[in-house]
């Protein structure tokens, strides 16, 4: 099993650490509020621990649980406290009406993160092409994009502890492309499949 630090105290901070926790998983929680974090942790239960907002978190991987806006600060604020660390963002970068991305270029939240993070941090993303309700009750493909093999190896295992299926879909350049698939998923949920209760996933039809 894992050892996990959750930075955030918002729905999908409580939905993950959930599904860590009975995964048999260790969980921090740290929280710019600490009272909000400790009343999290005593949720979530299971030996749910918090920490020092900006210390060095006592996780292996550490996932941003954060607004997209506020990663990118988070991650530069927290600085060397993050060396060595597996930093998964599960993050949506949303335009206002939820029909592209807020930023225009070919990168990503991910990517931005990489820049600021210390050089030793393997920035992984992953989780963001899942509607929180589908993490709660289903089974869905959890596709994660990122540079470092062993730390995607890592971010994987996590995922199978939660009982869902990780999908490789390469460096952290597809990042961007996974955030695109974010606003796919919003695109069919008000359109074509007309409601939330779905997940994008891949079906082998080999052999």
């Amino acid at each position: 099993m894992s050892s996990i630090t959750i930075i955030g105290t918002g729905n999908m901070a409580r939905t993950l650490g959930a599904l860590a926790v009975k995964g048999g998983n260790t969980v921090e929680v740290m929280g710019r509020d600490q009272a909000k974090a400790r009343r999290l942790a005593d949720l979530l239960g299971g030996g749910t621990t918090t920490g020092e907002w900006g210390a060095v978190p006592a996780g292996d991987i550490v996932v941003a649980a954060l607004l997209f806006d506020g990663v990118v600060p988070v991650v530069a604020e927290y600085g060397d406290a993050l060396a060595g660390k597996v930093l998964v963002d599960i993050s949506n970068p949303f335009n206002a009406t939820f029909d592209g991305l807020a930023h225009s270029e070919e990168t990503s939240i991910a990517q931005e993160v990489a820049t600021v993070a210390p050089a030793d941090t393997r920035v992984v993303k992953a989780f963001n092409t899942i509607f929180r309700g589908v993490l709660e009750t289903g089974r869905p493909d959890v596709f994660l994009a990122g540079d470092d093999a062993q730390a995607k190896s890592d971010v994987a295992a996590f995922v199978e502890s939660l009982g869902l299926r990780p999908r490789d879909v390469g460096g952290l350049r597809m990042a961007h492309w996974l955030e695109g698939m974010g606003v796919i998923t919003v695109g069919l949920a008000g359109n074509g499949v007309g409601h939330w209760d779905f997940a994008l996933g891949v079906d082998d039809f080999a052999g």
